[in-house]
């Protein structure tokens, strides 16, 4: 048999291949972005390094008030980090704080989103009152925040105990709100959700606007529920909003210092009651022990970094599947 040679015109040729070039184009990553990206990456990178440097020297170094006067530490390579991670306080302390960090922003984001929800549904005028005083909230210094929170939690004079207990809930005259170590960072939790709330509300809220309302029509002509309508329709919108939510919402909590230091007071602060953030403090300026705070900083960050890695990652997958 005699091969058969087909010859393909040179106009179509030419047509195919001025089809793929665009295609090709497209496959070739680009680098504007990163151009772009590249002088804020470098102002952060110059901004963040030096600390970072400098919490890593001092690490390696036992530096107390008398290495501070004279501003020079001495060397002891890994001793703060072995007596970090063999210290007890340390893991109760850890543990206590991813417990905290979960509870603050478990609440935060269901309170936040259901928030969101109902100022969809309210009247534009009860909307302003409400969008009001979360942006008031959201205004108040947090040692203001925790002046009125002591104040309403007070056992001898608070409103809360008052209310309480003219609304039958039970005999809460004099009741210490602080009494106890959990008790104490209920408290702090309450306060630490309250001062965070407004930022998800708006920020939520303001995604559910890209929700497609016929969608949402759709669904509920077919039949769906409310509960239905938000997990088909509404949360695939908003996932992105809520993974970088998430996100902020785990590195600032895990953090947190102002609201339990000065919530539950300095003289009845202890082991009992640390957080990270507390236990921080009290190592590097109650102890005057900056090497060991250092090594604590640095842990604290690797740490809040695997935390949010879930989540980073989720993001990136999201970024992919849209691009």
């Amino acid at each position: 048999m005699r091969d058969v040679q087909i010859e393909v015109p040179r106009d179509a040729a030419a047509a195919a291949e001025a089809r793929s070039l665009p295609s090709r184009r497209r496959r070739r990553p680009s680098l504007v972005p990163y151009g772009l990206l590249a002088p804020v990456l470098l102002v952060v990178g110059l901004i963040l390094g030096y600390p970072i440097y400098e919490l890593v020297r001092l690490s390696f170094e036992r530096y107390g008030l008398f290495e501070l006067i004279r501003h020079q530490g001495h060397w002891i390579g890994l001793h703060n980090y072995g007596s970090v991670l063999h210290d007890t306080v340390f893991w109760d302390t850890l543990l206590r704080t991813a417990v905290f960090t979960v509870a603050n922003v478990g609440l935060t984001m269901v309170l936040g989103t259901l928030l969101a929800l109902l100022l969809v549904q309210i009247s534009p005028f009860v909307r302003v009152l409400l969008t009001a005083g979360l942006v008031l909230v959201w205004s108040m210094p947090v040692v203001v925040a925790v002046q009125i929170w002591y104040w309403m939690t007070n056992f001898e004079n608070g409103v809360l105990n008052y209310f309480l207990t003219e609304l039958h809930v039970g005999d809460f005259s004099q009741h210490d709100w602080y009494a106890t170590p959990f008790s104490q960072l209920s408290m702090v939790t309450a306060l630490v959700v309250w001062g965070a709330l407004p930022f998800v509300v708006v920020t939520v809220y303001a995604a559910l606007s890209q929700v497609p309302r016929e969608l949402v029509e759709a669904a509920e002509i077919d039949g769906a529920g409310p509960v239905r309508v938000f997990s088909d329709v509404t949360f695939p919108v908003l996932k992105p909003v809520l993974l970088i939510l998430t996100s902020l919402s785990i590195i600032w909590d895990f953090g947190v210092f102002a609201q339990p230091y000065l919530l539950i007071g300095a003289s009845h602060v202890d082991v009992t009651n640390y957080v990270m953030g507390v236990y921080l403090f009290i190592e590097g300026y109650a102890h005057h022990d900056y090497g060991r705070s250092a090594t604590i900083s640095l842990l604290m960050l690797v740490i809040v970094a695997v935390m949010s890695l879930f989540y980073v990652r989720q993001m990136v997958k999201i970024g992919e599947v849209d691009s």
